[in-house]
Parts: C-alpha cells; structure tokens; sequence
C-alpha cells in the first residue's frame, strides 16, 4: 500500500479536520439561538394523523427474538402494511417522547438515541402499498406525529429507485424510509464534528427500524447506495444545509 497516498485521503483529512482539538467554539457555545427542532413544511396541506402509540395494538414480541431473527431483507410479499404499522415504525425511530425547551436551545427526548439529543433527522417515505395511503412521497411531522404528501407524483417511485441505482425492492417494497439530515441542528453544537454524529445517529435509527420492523412481522433493508445530487433534487434539498443520508426498505415478509 502506497502510504503517501492515504495521506491525501478525503476519509484521513475529515479524520482529522473533526477532531475535538481543531474544533472553533460552536454557535450553541457563543450563546446563539438553537435551530428549529424540524424543517419547514407547507402548512396549507393537510396533515394526516398517525395512530397515537397508546392506541397502537401490536402483537407482543421478545426483544431477544427481534434480535436474533434481524437479517436484512430484500424481497416481500404483496400485502401492505396498514397505517398503525407504519405509525409504529415512525413512532419507534423519531417519535418525540417528551419536547424540553430551554432558555436557549430546543431539546426532543425521542425513541432513537442522538448525540446531543440533538436528532438532527427528518423522516421522508416513499408510500409504494400502505393502506389508506395514495402512493407517493410523505414526510413525517414528529412534533406533532402526523404526515404531509410532500410529492403527488406517478412516477417519483421509479425516479426515487433509479436514483438508489436502480435497486428494485425501493420500488416493490410497501415503504422506503430516507432520512435526511439537517445539518445545523447538529453543528449547532458540534461544530464540523458534528458530521460524524449524524452518520452514527443514522445508524441507530436504522437498527431501530430493523427490531421494530421485526415485531410486526416485516423485513428492512437499510441502503447507503444512492446518487447523493439526484435524490436531493428530487426531494428539493439543497444538498448542503440539508440532504439524504441514509434509506431502507421496509415490506411484509413472504
């Protein structure tokens, strides 16, 4: 191995560029006001409330035996999910389990663990089969835990699934999740190493969607191969401030 070369590296400089010592004070340091706790969204569409977790009837699974029978799964049945299901499934990687607000910076204790509790996260769906859903594109409003059609389109699911590079269970499964990171809410406080934490936050979400998934009987695949510019710009991210960070595949097992 050429060591000269891995000293050019973008994985070594980011490395070593998001180390605590070549850190700036961050803005939540400088006593600036934290960022929103979700994006914006269009509020003259209509939300479409989610069943309340004290209202979800789910059947009872050991949490060993979501464990152990976790394996990522590509291919699923044609039944849909129903929407207490799916209600789960958000409820379970982003629900907001109690909202704390401070003097200076917004604070959601949620399902998933953050750095921070800083869940920098928000939860887009591509809707292929659930009932009760038209398909198309949703997100999920966690501080109230409803969802808004962000894109009526018949052929965002082919657009979306071309842009994961043409992988077909994001087509043919009942949900894609895609989680996007806006970035801020996590430099806020950590600086530019706060670009670690949202891939390592990504990855707790992603286990926890995995045994929630388990429990009811369905099948995930998490994927981190996608076109980065063209699914931005097909969710309308600037890539920047706010972009994809990770997907997976949710459907009702065979």
């Amino acid at each position: 191995m050429d060591v000269s070369k891995l000293t050019k590296s973008i994985g070594i400089e980011f490395m070593r560029n998001t180390c605590y010592d070549r850190q700036p004070p961050s803005d939540q340091s400088k006593g600036l006001s934290s960022p929103p706790l979700e994006m914006e969204y269009d509020s003259t569409k209509t939300l479409i409330p989610l069943v309340e977790p004290e209202n979800m009837n789910l059947e009872e699974i050991s949490l060993r035996k979501c464990i152990e029978q976790r394996e990522s799964i590509r291919k699923y049945s044609d039944k849909p999910l129903n929407l207490t299901e799916l209600s789960w499934l958000l409820w379970t990687t982003q629900g907001i389990k109690k909202d704390l607000t401070r003097q200076v910076r917004t604070v959601t204790l949620r399902n998933v663990p953050s750095a921070g509790a800083r869940h920098a996260f928000e939860t887009f769906l591509l809707v292929n089969r659930v009932e009760s859903l038209e398909p198309g594109v949703y997100r999920y409003i966690a501080s109230t835990h409803n969802l808004v059609q962000v894109i009526k389109n018949e052929s965002i699911a082919d657009k979306i699934t071309k842009a994961a590079y043409n992988q077909s269970m994001v087509k043919k499964c009942a949900v894609t999740f895609i989680w996007v990171a806006d970035v801020y809410r996590m430099t806020y406080r950590y600086g530019e190493r706060g670009y670690r934490y949202l891939h390592l936050d990504a990855g707790h979400v992603g286990q926890n969607l995995y045994l929630a998934g388990e429990s009811i009987d369905s099948g995930v695949c998490a994927i981190a191969a996608y076109h980065d510019l063209e699914l931005n710009k097909l969710l309308g991210l600037d890539g920047k401030n706010q972009f994809v960070i990770y997907l997976a595949t949710v459907g009702k097992k065979r």
